[in-house]
């Protein structure tokens, strides 16, 4: 069986490997349910490592290895849609896509998960047991894990447990972060269109203004977190774009808003989005005007199992030891659908932060912007980790 230290060696011996990956997918990003020049090259480069693959979800890819012993079996998962944000680093090898960037460094998760299969592959025939590699389309759209989910991914064989990360300029190359428990915010999408009564904007009491009902509502709305749940909650209610009217002086008959929901656990989830139903209704009913109120439940979260994350705890001592390994307090109010492969938590899973700053400068930039780079040194570590956690948990057996 293969140590902690040959792992992390022979992970960084790939690391020109990796790197090369994540520059080529850089330069060539693609949005969501878009990604099929991404798509094809995971499946050459497996297929190049003797792993059966096939595409899934569209524009995904599932890969399966088949250890050389009976065991259980555990998936890996990695992103790798790109946003629609214009590239501004200057990189050599920055986005040729005008429009479109690896701005959260899911060229990294799917670089790094490759460099995986690849160290995987070559020990196949001393694994426990089998890993399925999921790399997921559409992690920024409207949710390629769930279809992933529904095309089969964690059958045949059954998925006993999956582990995933997230790269993190926050936290040095060499360094892991983990949180128990809540990890992620559970997400609920709203569209709420306001009715009044359009008219000339010299004469407002002829009409219903739309636009005065909706900014009441949006101002109305922040006390659902500031007076209507405790301080200790974790709950964010955000509008993010507001439409209405065509010149200055019409008082037009619609107005509509868009925004997001994230909570934890399914209680708050389902009181939030009855009391922001509520509100929306009473506060429009209340000036005379109508509101339509459109909730879709997008991503149920991510709630770590406690003995996934110990089992990924051990294993990023071993890599890195202690000190390199930091524990999180506060959840992500952020949303991530890697929660839907843990089948509303019948599945033990554990997500995780893989450390991509460099402690300086250059990697300062928050993900999501123009700007945004990583350090390629933790290319090494995160591929590490991915197999040291699977080794790990075909060892432990049913003691998970």
């Amino acid at each position: 069986m293969l140590t902690s230290q040959q792992i992390l060696q022979e992970a960084k011996d790939l690391s020109g490997y990796m790197t090369g990956l994540r520059r080529d997918i850089h330069a060539h990003p693609e949005l969501g349910r878009q990604e099929t020049r991404t798509q094809a090259l995971i499946l050459r480069e497996l297929a190049a490592m003797g792993i059966e693959a096939r595409p899934c979800a569209g524009t995904g890819v599932l890969g399966v290895i088949r250890g050389g012993k009976a065991g259980r079996t555990i998936g890996l998962r990695a992103d790798i849609d790109a946003l629609p944000v214009q590239e501004e680093t200057g990189l050599p090898f920055a986005s040729q896509n005008p429009g479109v960037m690896h701005a959260c460094g899911h060229d990294l998760h799917t670089a790094s998960l490759l460099g995986a299969a690849r160290l995987l592959a070559a020990h196949r025939e001393e694994l426990c047991g089998t890993v399925k590699l999921f790399f997921q389309p559409d992690e920024e759209g409207d949710g390629g894990a769930q279809r992933m989910v529904d095309e089969g991914c964690l059958e045949n064989p059954h998925v006993d447990a999956v582990f995933g990360g997230h790269n993190s300029t926050g936290t040095q190359a060499g360094q892991y972060g983990l949180k128990y428990g809540p990890c992620y915010a559970a997400s609920n999408s709203f569209t709420v269109t306001v009715r009044g009564k359009g008219c000339h904007g010299a004469y407002p009491g002829s009409g219903i203004d739309p636009i005065a009902v909706a900014a009441q509502i949006v101002v109305a709305l922040q006390t659902l977190t500031s007076r209507r749940v405790y301080a200790t909650d974790n709950v964010v209610v955000t509008v993010g774009a507001f439409h209405a009217g065509t010149a200055g002086n019409i008082i037009p008959a619609e107005a509509q808003f868009k925004g997001i929901i994230r909570t934890f656990g399914p209680e708050m989830r389902r009181r939030m989005c009855e009391m922001f139903r509520t509100l929306v209704e009473g506060v429009a009913a209340s000036m005379g005007a109508e509101a339509e109120v459109c909730l879709v439940e997008s991503y149920p979260g991510v709630v770590n199992h406690e003995g996934m994350s110990a089992l990924a705890e051990q294993a990023m001592v071993k890599l890195v030891g202690r000190d390199n390994v930091l524990i999180q307090r506060e959840p992500n109010m952020g949303t991530e659908d890697f929660g839907a492969f843990m089948n509303q938590l019948t599945i033990p899973g554990c997500y995780c932060d893989f450390g991509f700053g460099d402690g300086q400068r250059e990697c300062r930039f928050p993900a999501h912007g123009c700007h945004y780079r990583a350090n390629e040194e933790g290319l090494a570590y995160a591929a590490a980790l991915f197999v040291q956690v699977c080794l790990d948990f075909f060892e432990a057996g049913d003691a998970l």
